[in-house]
């Protein structure tokens, strides 16, 4: 069985050990062919706080962590230009 992997953007590191990525996922329409796109947020594992707002992850399927987490943050393929700051 293959473990579903997707890539997408941090968009909120306010929880302790959980990320929020949006993964954006581009299609044609059925219908009038236009490229539409349609934003899924998914809750992630990150173990050690790594990521930060505005990198761009890859996750992986997981087991269930927690009553909407079933994500782990897999690595950080880039991390984000904006200002560096600590966790508290």
């Amino acid at each position: 069985m293959a473990l579903k992997e997707r890539v997408g953007t941090v968009v909120s590191d306010k929880m302790d050990k959980t990320v929020v990525v949006a993964v954006e996922n581009r299609f044609p329409h059925s219908i009038y062919k236009k490229t539409v796109s349609r934003t899924t947020r998914y809750k992630a594992h990150d173990a050690e706080n790594a990521c930060r707002l505005g990198d761009r992850v890859r996750i992986t399927e997981t087991r269930p962590l927690s009553r909407s987490k079933r994500w782990t943050v897999a690595e950080v393929l880039s991390h984000s230009m904006r200002l560096r700051e600590t966790k508290k």
